[in-house]
């Protein structure tokens, strides 16, 4: 596990995050405009996308799908498990706790992303199959939330489904994971400098961004939330990724598959579900969600979540 640990933190992507991260704390005027920070997220998001559907074609359809069964189940149950601790152990009104819940049960692209490249580095490759469970994991966590908050005045359950269902960021990833799955090697071959070899040096620069944004994240909200939120931010990570690995088990998954399986179970969303509880739970105070999810969470998995994740799943999923 050291020696995971060890080669995670020293990577460049991960170096770079820090980079970004000290920048923000000691408010340096460093930034990465914001039209270049989404043009990057489209980017990453298609070319995951478009790797993962080169993989499906050549993997097994019955795991595919008893693995996207297991991440639906998942992302819907996760928020149940973060409501009940949230209201157990801090002061956290019903209409917070669901908002955050189910940033909670959704998930981090970006830290999906990391740590696919992570198990490439090591040698742990996932299955292309992978990227359509992180897909079907971003929407069933809404509808938890809004189960654990009840009916709000003036919501739209039409319109929030649709908005959760066409999410740019799933609509993307779908697609590009289906155009991957269709050309396979073929298409690979005719965009393999812009996909494959540029893709570190750009998730490089993307998590400087991601650095930037959680740092200045946690200066602003440093005095707004308390102990026992900032400990929901760090122990819930574990909680999801224990259940990522016992699904994973009871799977058969390989190593490098069932640790992303793990990433996805413990990440947190900072996009899909920012948005929807916008519209959904205007009630709800968005900052301390997407600190907890971007200033804590993301930093937690990134730096020590995924090397945990990886060397579990090696000792457990290995044989």
């Amino acid at each position: 596990m050291f020696d995971l640990a060890t080669a995670n933190l020293i990577s460049p992507p991960i170096l770079f995050f820090a980079l970004g991260l000290a920048a923000a704390l000691v408010r340096s005027d460093l930034v990465v405009p914001e039209a270049v920070a989404k043009s990057l997220s489209i980017y990453l998001i298609m070319a995951i996308g478009f790797k993962g559907g080169v993989e499906m074609a050549s993997s097994s359809l019955s795991v595919a799908a008893l693995a996207i069964g297991a991440g639906i189940v998942l992302s819907f149950a996760i928020p149940f498990i973060s409501f009940a601790l949230l209201r157990a152990t801090s002061k956290t009104d019903r209409t917070n706790a669901a908002a955050i819940a189910a940033h909670y049960g959704s998930i981090s692209i970006v830290t999906f992303i990391a740590a696919s490249d992570a198990g490439a580095a090591l040698g742990l490759a996932a299955a292309g199959f992978m990227v359509a469970v992180a897909a079907a994991m971003e929407a069933p966590a809404i509808f938890s939330g809004l189960m654990l908050a009840g009916k709000q005045d003036g919501q739209s359950n039409k319109e929030l489904v649709r908005d959760v269902a066409f999410n740019g960021s799933i609509v993307l990833l779908i697609g590009a994971f289906a155009i991957g799955w269709a050309t396979g090697e073929t298409g690979q071959q005719v965009v393999q400098p812009f996909f494959y070899d540029i893709f570190r040096g750009v998730l490089c620069l993307f998590l400087l961004d991601m650095g930037l944004v959680a740092g200045r994240g946690l200066v602003r909200q440093a005095g707004d939330i308390r102990l026992p939120v900032i400990l929901h931010g760090l122990y819930m990570p574990l909680i999801g990724a224990a259940l990522g690995l016992i699904a994973a088990m009871l799977i058969g998954m390989e190593p490098g598959s069932g640790a992303l399986l793990m990433t996805l179970a413990a990440s947190a969303s900072y996009i899909a579900v920012p948005a929807a509880m916008r519209l959904a739970l205007p009630k709800a105070k968005p900052a301390i969600s997407l600190t907890l999810s971007l200033g804590i969470t993301f930093p937690f998995n990134l730096i020590f979540g995924i090397p945990l994740y990886y060397a579990v799943a090696g000792q457990m999923l290995g044989g």
